[in-house]
């Protein structure tokens, strides 16, 4: 999912291109209950679980997208979702919430939030269950090992290789991995590289952006390769009275791409310029 290069650069082409206004910080609502059950609607018309609140689920951690800083959720994400808040009139509170859940459609579909934010591939299986969001980030695959460990998918024949519950890198290691290797799911992102650099696993299969972020502060961890799987992320709204939500997300990212805010947020989150179209 993110369009990035093992040397580290944020490489593939994007559809969309955006711009910066300063962060504002989101709450964090732990667990797995609804927002709230006194919903709203915004003056542009936009049904919202909790009045005068963006509620957004995302799983953490998930860095440079969504992430714990403090006691505030940052984060490339966050900042869209900052965007979108501010063009309806409301504030954002970010639920936290196994990604699984997100992408069935099932954290949507109870109201839990009104939309999910959490660096997920649109998919034709996703989109029978979530309304999605124009793209806003190009993604792919990618290998993190220890350093010095394998180059390629086919180094780990008998090998443990990791993968996050419910991603497409999950689909993509159970595809394409040698036979005899050993496939280990984890529940999120953090356990995921961990066990990476503990040893627990040879490898991990991921979307490349997070596991770049990831080597670039755990030097003993390096990206070895990437797998172009021609991936995009989009926001998700619920398929059951989603769509004007979904209509003022794709009017937020195109005036962020026409303003020059998408540039400015993908600098400050990703530490280099967004690439052009």
């Amino acid at each position: 999912m993110g369009g990035i290069t093992a040397s580290g650069g944020y490489g593939l082409p994007m559809r969309t291109r955006l711009m910066t206004a300063a962060v504002s910080t989101a709450a964090l609502a732990l667990g797995l209950t609804a927002c709230g059950s006194s919903g709203g609607t915004t003056e542009s018309g936009v049904s919202l679980v909790k009045s005068g609140t963006l509620s957004v689920c995302t799983q953490l951690p998930y860095k440079p997208f969504e992430f714990q800083q403090g006691s505030d959720v940052v984060g490339f994400d966050i900042s869209l979702m900052d965007e979108l808040a501010k063009q309806l009139g409301v504030k954002v509170a970010v639920v936290q919430t196994p990604f699984e859940g997100i992408q069935s459609g099932q954290a949507l579909n109870t109201k839990q939030c009104d939309i999910a934010a959490a660096g997920m591939t649109i998919t034709d299986a996703r989109k029978k269950v979530i309304g999605f969001s124009d793209p806003y980030f190009d993604a792919t695959q990618a290998l993190l090992v220890k350093k010095g460990g394998a180059k390629t998918l086919d180094d780990l024949a008998g090998k443990t290789i990791g993968v996050q519950q419910g991603t497409t890198g999950e689909i993509y290691t159970k595809k394409n991995a040698p036979k005899n290797a050993n496939i280990r799911v984890f529940e999120d992102l953090g356990l995921l590289t961990t066990a990476v650099k503990t040893g627990q696993v040879d490898a991990a299969v991921q979307d490349n952006g997070p596991l770049l972020d990831y080597a670039k502060t755990n030097t003993d961890t390096e990206v070895t390769a990437e797998f172009d799987t021609g991936e995009q992320y989009g926001f998700g709204v619920s398929k059951n009275g989603g769509d004007k939500l979904k209509d003022a997300a794709d009017k937020m990212l195109s005036e962020v791409k026409d303003d020059g805010t998408y540039d400015s947020l993908y600098k400050k989150w990703f530490g280099q310029a967004a690439p052009q179209s």
